[in-house]
């Protein structure tokens, strides 16, 4: 992250209030490009979703990239940050600790957002405040509840590692998603053999490094397919022999083509009042509390 060019922001008191009578609580701003937050945890639980924009959520070593056809859920007390790869206009729900939602799950997740989810998180934001609608908005809050729980999970988090060496070169390759070296000639920039490497991939990642390398490069694309890259261009940049690959790649991890996830996500979304453009600042859009 290039911290000089880096327009940092505050996160919202909203996901601080501790307050069982009003379990949901909702919050948004739009963000500039390159936007970030310092790593910080907060009680309430969040389904953080970008109307408009990719999002990067980092939590330890592990990274989820949030576009606009998905949310993230961030569990109450988990330290993380978040990071816009383009302007974004975020909306978020924050759920008091004392109703536990998806109580299974020990860290951030990604969710398909489904017609209802995306509707429901809307009117929260655009009516949060709205005193003569408390008690309906209340009501409305207990189906965002119910809804969350359904969410399906979606593969477009990357596991990352503890061990140095593996740390060394999954930074290297992060910093360029395209680079085709092998194991054994990246080997050298971990300073470990290739064969310590593979086992610290399996290990700490649950990947091997072929299929790690592959999920980087394919959150990489979705990335890039939110900025409007053609999927020849993506295929080169991001080190496949041709646009086939790519789109074979892509079509096995996400069960369908570039195109058609696109196209099926960002037709999802119905994003309302103006857009921010890259060069706008942090601002808050609908910073109030509802019950």
């Amino acid at each position: 992250m290039d911290v000089e060019n880096t327009s940092f922001f505050e996160p919202g008191a909203t996901a601080y209030v501790e307050d069982p009578a009003r379990p949901v609580l909702a919050y948004g701003r739009d963000l500039a490009a390159g936007a970030a937050n310092a790593p910080h945890s907060h009680p309430r639980g969040q389904l953080l979703w970008a109307m408009t924009g990719v999002l990067r959520v980092v939590s330890g070593n592990s990274v989820w990239m949030v576009p606009p056809s998905h949310a993230v859920w961030i569990p109450g007390g988990t330290r993380h940050n978040i990071v816009t790869e383009t302007a974004a206009r975020t909306r978020n729900l924050y759920v008091d600790p004392s109703r536990p939602v998806r109580a299974g799950t020990a860290e951030c997740t990604v969710l398909l957002l489904t017609p209802l989810m995306r509707e429901i998180v809307l009117r929260l934001s655009e009516q949060a405040g709205d005193a003569a609608g408390d008690a309906r908005l209340g009501r409305l809050g207990e189906v965002a509840l119910d809804e969350i729980e359904r969410l399906e999970e979606a593969p477009l988090s990357l596991p990352g590692g503890h061990d140095p060496r593996l740390q060394r070169l999954i930074a290297d390759l992060e910093r360029d998603p395209g680079d085709r070296r092998s194991l054994p000639e990246l080997a050298a920039l971990a300073g470990a053999s290739p064969r310590t490497l593979e086992r610290l991939f399996s290990r700490e990642t649950g990947l091997t490094f072929r299929q790690w390398r592959s999920r980087l490069r394919l959150l990489k694309a979705v990335e890039m397919l939110h900025r409007g890259e053609s999927s020849t261009a993506i295929a080169y940049s991001l080190g496949y022999r041709g646009p086939s690959a790519f789109v074979a790649a892509f079509r096995q991890h996400f069960g369908c083509p570039p195109q058609s996830f696109l196209e099926r996500h960002d037709g999802n979304a119905h994003p309302r009042g103006p857009e921010t453009g890259a060069g706008s600042s942090p601002r808050e859009t609908a910073g109030k509390e509802l019950d």
